[in-house]
């Protein structure tokens, strides 16, 4: 059982916080497209809203197992578009649907970041017993 109290002022500042998080992270993911990495920042972005949560609130109430499930088919996802796009060879069919692919590869990108750093984390935090 964890005992750790949080100071009110914390709370209010973490639950200001994560929506300003949630909103950075989607922001990198989508326009990043334009700057190199986007996805892998938004990604860690938005990991930081599960890191913050775990400050208000001690327990551990995400299911890991779920969580490794729902990456590994990001993954697959993820992996099959970028096949599909480059081997169908829509890169020089259709040089307009580039922007729209770059979007789709960012937000894939930083969903399997957002999981994997979760991941990590929650691997870190002793569960309450």
């Amino acid at each position: 059982m964890n005992n750790r109290k949080t100071h009110p002022s914390d709370t209010h500042m973490i639950s200001i916080l994560m929506p300003t998080l949630v909103l950075v992270g989607w922001y990198l993911i989508l326009n990043g497209h334009i700057s190199p990495g986007g996805g892998f920042q938004g990604g860690a972005a938005l990991a930081a809203v599960i890191i913050s949560h775990y400050l208000i609130t001690p327990t551990q109430n995400i299911d890991i197992k779920s969580l490794q499930s729902f990456e590994k088919y990001v993954f697959i996802i993820l992996v099959l578009c970028a096949s599909i796009y480059v081997l169908m060879g829509l890169t020089w069919q259709f040089p307009e649907w580039y922007e729209a692919y770059m979007i789709t590869m960012n937000t894939l990108i930083g969903i399997k970041v957002f999981c994997g750093l979760s991941i990590v984390f929650l691997h870190f935090v002793p569960e309450d017993k």
